[in-house]
């Protein structure tokens, strides 16, 4: 029997009763229409960990009974009584009821209903999120009442399977891991200059061509004899893989059944290399090209011909079909701009569209491609550098990922923005000072430093707070080229990123020794799930890469770069 006040991310409420539930042979579970995905769910966990039959109840009045409910608009007084969430919504509220005799879980709607599960399932001891059986229980929940809701709405993750590709099975893994910590979204970053990974029918030879490369750079660009940076080596090992569009909706389905939205971005106008790859005639030069093989910005872009658009307004469409998201990205950011400053035609466009740099040109595309999103009746969204130009629409949503500028210009401008702000919550980022880091990232990122994350800037007034509709952790991959090496980036620290943005401030003052205590416990549960955490002592010597460079900053040099590439978007 676990104490509720482990519960991560911690509630708002929790009132200690007197005695246990108990699981047992005979304990049933019902659920109201709206509630039924919800019981499939309880029923497919609870067998597979405990043996336990917990078949159906007829009768939701009955003792030994779990009752899975929405509030309905109809009963006032319970709905009513639910937390509020963001802007007053109690969509995602629970109210989490135990006795000896029956478990109620309470839901402002199915998702809450689903919230209210993850802390009945936290409740119960660790080996509940095994697939099998080590033991005969006993499965007991203390007497509780606990009532939650979240602080933020978009509560989410990146996940890069452009650098390196993991399989549908993986990622509907990670789906799980997500919806077990509370997390709503996963930013699904699908395209890039080193691959490309959905399929589309329309362009075949997308995957055909561009969801392959020949071989992965190992590690960090290192300087050279000269002082430039230089590749310390190739594995010389093909590297691919692509989603079809079956793949696709199976994820999509899967992750909805856990009230998790899977967004899809599509790469523009930079970043684009696999594309080009597969057909030339997008680019800037026209010329052949390989999907690359290095990691950081290739300066191969889309070039600004009506065709271009129209390649991508396709993919869109097919994109958009198998995505029920109300939101789409288009990318948008590290956009080089050298091929069009020195591209004669580029010119010429510049001046038949009217515009006056490279900086609106950039605009214009992107302004293209979410008017066509807008256009299906969704909403596009992006990263920081959509806000160049100064000429985006007020519809359009902003990633805001080098520091929080890009948050606090978007909300003054009056978008609605994603914090996910790289020295905060970039999970690809080194964990420790350690020499035995595996190929070391930027700067130091460590739980209690994601645990502090605030997705709200600073100096912003009431309305332009309301924009910020929450934040995300970005999982970029290019040293990350297997499912264990994923769990250790990811954890603990997605621990910490749901508890700063489901309970935020909200249920009080964050105090990260009380976090750390809950953590604690919390990685018994992660062991059962089968993660592959870091631990607190550092990498095992099998976690390690000894050999391989990293590109570790310090958070001075790193702060000194942002302001420089936000200079142009700070207001």
């Amino acid at each position: 029997m676990v104490d509720c006040d482990m519960l991560i991310p911690r509630p708002r409420r929790t009132e200690p009763g007197v005695g246990a539930f108990a699981i047992t042979p005979s304990t049933r579970i019902a659920a109201d229409p709206a509630s039924e995905s919800v019981r499939l769910y309880l029923q497919q966990t609870l067998r597979g960990s405990t043996g336990l039959p917990v078949r159906d109840a007829d009768d939701a009045h009955a003792t030994d009974v779990i009752v899975l409910r929405v509030a309905t608009d109809t009963d006032d007084a319970t709905a009513a009584a639910l937390p509020e969430g963001p802007g007053g919504d109690r969509s995602e509220a629970f109210r989490f009821d135990v006795t000896p005799d029956r478990v109620e879980v309470t839901g402002g709607s199915a998702a809450g209903v689903f919230y209210g599960v993850q802390a009945l399932l936290q409740s119960l001891p660790a080996d509940v999120y095994r697939k099998g059986r080590v033991g005969t229980g006993p499965w007991s929940i203390p007497s509780v009442t606990v009532e939650d809701a979240p602080a933020f709405a978009w509560r989410g993750v990146m996940l890069d399977v452009a650098r390196h590709f993991r399989t549908k099975h993986e990622v509907m893994r990670v789906v799980d891991q997500l919806a077990a910590h509370r997390l709503n979204r996963l930013h699904f970053h699908l395209t890039e200059d080193q691959g490309w990974r959905i399929e589309i029918r329309k362009y075949p030879r997308l995957t055909e061509v561009g969801s392959w490369r020949t071989e992965s750079q190992v590690g960090a660009h290192v300087p050279g004899p000269d002082g430039e940076l230089v590749i310390a080596g190739k594995d010389g090992r093909p590297h691919g893989g692509y989603y079809t569009q079956d793949d696709i909706r199976e994820i999509v389905a899967y992750a909805a059944d856990r009230f998790v939205t899977v967004v899809p971005e599509i790469e523009t106008p930079g970043h684009v290399r696999a594309a080009l790859a597969a057909y030339p005639e997008l680019g800037v030069t026209g010329q052949p090209i390989d999907v690359w093989t290095e990691w950081g910005i290739a300066d191969d872009v889309l070039n600004a011909e009506e065709s271009t658009i129209a390649f991508f307004q396709d993919v869109l469409d097919e994109v958009i079909a198998l995505f029920p998201s109300e939101y789409i990205g288009v990318g948008g950011d590290e956009c080089p701009k050298v091929q069009w400053e020195q591209d004669p035609r580029t010119q010429e466009r510049i001046r038949e569209l009217g515009l006056e740099d490279e900086e609106q040109l950039q605009a214009w595309i992107i302004g293209r491609l979410a008017a066509h999103v807008e256009s299906h009746g969704r909403r596009a969204f992006g990263w920081d550098e959509i806000l160049e130009g100064g000429t985006l629409s007020k519809s359009a949503t902003v990633v805001s990922w080098r520091g929080l500028t890009g948050a606090r210009t978007a909300a003054k401008r009056g978008h609605d923005v994603i914090s996910a702000p790289d020295d905060q919550v970039y999970l690809d980022y080194r964990q420790s000072d350690l020499e035995t880091e595996p190929i070391p990232v930027s700067i130091v990122l460590t739980v209690d430093d994601v645990f502090a994350f605030d997705p709200v800037p600073s100096d912003l007034t009431d309305a332009e707070r309301a924009h910020v509709i929450g934040g995300q952790g970005n999982m970029w991959t290019e040293h990350v080229d297997t499912a264990r090496k994923l769990d250790y980036q990811l954890f603990p620290r997605v621990a910490a990123l749901a508890e700063a943005l489901w309970s935020a401030d909200v249920t009080g003052p964050r105090d990260v020794a009380e976090f750390r205590g809950r953590l604690a416990e919390h990685v018994a549960r992660l062991e059962a799930m089968g993660i592959e955490y870091r631990h607190e002592a550092g990498p095992f010597p099998w976690e390690q890469r000894p050999g391989v460079p990293g590109r570790p900053h310090s958070r001075e040099e790193r702060a000194a770069y942002i302001d420089a590439v936000t200079a142009n978007i700070a207001e």
